[in-house]
């Protein structure tokens, strides 16, 4: 008996470790697909919030988003007709990737372009163009360009690009990311459920959106 006890001891130890790392993992995934009200509250700190939708909408969709991320691009028009379809609150966080060479960029293209109420037109170009910029040795021409077709006055673009408060609109979307365990991109919150990764692509996201509000419409 005394030769198996080692073995015996090894075996528990194991059990533990292995019970302890699913309980980590699982906790991860709580800590992502269910965000605390207390903690984050969409919408409720910067004035500098991207919102389209009615307030009172029984369906709010919240992506953190990379302009320079493929799957990001293929979803954006998909949210545009979920938000027309189903009357969505639509909210859009920056989260550029470190990845990405141009993202951080963009992202500042499209607050900058906020800052002249252009933000959503600059969102949508940047991602219908996403490939001739995102392989550019001169995205900064491509967003000029992008900034007028879209009327905007371009000196206060390139200012507003460079100034610290654009820089820190983003930074600001990014920690608020990092507290709710965001690594990557798309992140999508229906109602502060996280969408599962393996759900995000356009026909999936829209049985997620069709269950959400069969879920949370008042029954007649």
């Amino acid at each position: 008996m005394k030769r198996f006890f080692p073995f015996v001891i090894v075996g528990v130890v194991a059990i533990a470790a292995v019970g302890g790392g699913t309980a980590l993992y699982r906790s991860k995934r709580s800590a992502l697909r269910t965000v605390s009200k207390e903690n984050y509250e969409p919408g409720s700190v910067s004035d500098s919030v991207h919102v389209l939708g009615p307030a009172d909408a029984w369906i709010t969709l919240e992506e953190f988003g990379d302009f320079q991320c493929p799957p990001c691009g293929k979803l954006s028009e998909p949210i545009n007709e979920l938000r027309k379809d189903y009357k969505l609150r639509v909210i859009y966080r920056e989260f550029p990737l470190p990845m990405h060479a141009h993202a951080r960029e963009a992202a500042l293209a499209a607050e900058a372009a906020g800052r002249q109420g252009k933000f959503w037109p600059m969102h949508d170009l940047l991602y219908k163009e996403q490939e001739a910029w995102a392989k550019s040795t001169d995205v900064h021409s491509l967003f000029d360009s992008y900034a007028q077709k879209l009327g905007l006055d371009l000196s206060r673009f390139h200012s507003d690009m460079e100034s610290k408060d654009v820089l820190e609109q983003v930074e600001l979307d990014q920690r608020r990311g990092a507290v709710i365990g965001v690594k990557n991109t798309p992140t999508i919150f229906l109602n502060n459920q996280a969408v599962a990764p393996n759900h995000l692509n356009p026909s999936d996201l829209r049985v997620e959106v069709e269950t959400a509000v069969k879920n949370t419409k008042p029954s007649s």
